[in-house]
């Protein structure tokens, strides 16, 4: 499939993606996106997802640990970062295709609900 010396890369790329694998990790994400300097403390992380402190501290180690974001302890608050700017550019081409299929969907409904009506016939046999 692929050779001893590609695989460590294809692993750290699945890493990634094992890493985003959850919606509450994709909302963590975009939350840093569109703080300022991608980063904010954990009290705006829990208020933006409404998740309870103990999930949120494990969707956040899970991130932690796949290398997608960064945390920075000051006093009695941690704070969350990107791991790297393009992050946000992966978030928003995951948006992008979401958008387009829910598109396609919507043609398909609307293509859909364009069909002839099909008369359903009493002396069918029971």
């Amino acid at each position: 499939m692929f050779s001893d010396r590609e695989a460590p890369l294809y692993e750290i790329k699945a890493n990634l993606f094992k890493g985003l694998a959850h919606p509450a990790r994709i909302r963590i994400l975009e939350i840093l996106a569109g703080s300022p300097g991608q980063s904010c403390p954990v009290s705006e992380l829990l208020e933006g997802t409404g998740l309870e402190a103990s999930h949120l501290s494990q969707h956040l180690a899970t991130l932690r640990r796949h290398r997608v974001v960064t945390s920075v302890r000051t006093a009695n608050s941690v704070t969350y970062s990107l791991a790297h700017p393009t992050i946000a550019e992966l978030l928003a081409i995951a948006r992008t295709f979401l958008l387009d299929t829910l598109a396609e969907t919507r043609e398909q409904l609307e293509a859909a609900s364009a069909l002839p009506s099909v008369a359903a016939h009493g002396g069918g046999t029971r």
